[in-house]
């Protein structure tokens, strides 16, 4: 057995957009966790050894994963340091932009699209998805642009309303979110007001994303003890 990092790493892409709702889930559970922040002076991504506890990949708000002036500057360097995590098997978490990397470094490929705030529903397609936690049909709120296709062997867990995926799992340890599960409506807020670009149609965005917050906070008390009895984070050493 080996000792383990106490603290997730969670790598922020925007100062707007963080663990939202989950960090409380986390406190809890005597979870800890350390935000990366590349984007600012003296920021940089995490280092491979101190990913080995879980790492933990935010949205982007409006940056993307395909060649242009919203392509996310760092996305090389975060790729590879995903595809190292997968690579050792740790547990690895990605949301929106986050669950985009974690495709690709998994062998998937981007193609572009425009930015979003979308509010809709997912479906669970898998029986027994996160441990049997996974509710049937949870809110499902996208903030970003771009999309992926999934690489060979990944497994769609759940399902967007237009039959994309909005969860996979890659391998035994990965998860990809089409959105942030913990999401809150002051984090679209603040993105909103963070970047001169913004999604069409953005208030009636926020109105349908605040209809359904009960929801969300419910569906991730769920989400969230699938994810910690998948992932086995509260144990103290992993072999």
């Amino acid at each position: 057995m080996r000792a383990l990092p106490t603290k997730l790493a969670v790598v922020q892409h925007t100062a707007a957009e963080y663990l939202g709702l989950i960090e409380d889930h986390l406190e809890i559970r005597g979870i800890g966790f350390r935000y990366f922040r590349p984007f600012t002076a003296g920021g940089r991504l995490p280092r491979f050894a101190e990913t080995s506890a879980g790492l933990v990949l935010l949205g982007g708000g409006p940056w993307g994963i395909v060649p242009g002036a919203a392509r996310l500057p760092w996305l090389e360097a975060e790729i590879e340091l995903v595809a190292a995590a997968l690579a050792a098997s740790q547990p690895v978490i990605g949301f929106g932009l986050g669950a985009q990397i974690l495709a690709l470094a998994g062998g998937g490929s981007a193609a572009a699209g425009k930015l979003t705030l979308d509010v809709g529903i997912a479906t669970r397609s898998v029986e027994g998805a996160l441990g049997g936690l996974l509710p049937p049909i949870y809110p499902l709120v996208r903030y970003g642009r771009d999309s992926v296709s999934l690489p060979a062997g990944a497994r769609v867990l759940a399902h967007d309303a237009q039959g994309g995926w909005a969860l996979f799992q890659l391998g035994e340890h990965a998860f990809g979110f089409a959105g942030h599960p913990g999401i809150k409506s002051a984090i679209v807020e603040d993105l909103i007001m963070e970047f001169p670009e913004a999604p069409d149609e953005t208030a009636a965005g926020l109105a349908a994303l605040r209809a359904v917050q009960a929801q969300i906070e419910i569906a991730l008390a769920a989400v969230m003890s699938g994810l910690v009895r998948v992932l086995d984070l509260m144990l103290p050493a992993r072999s």
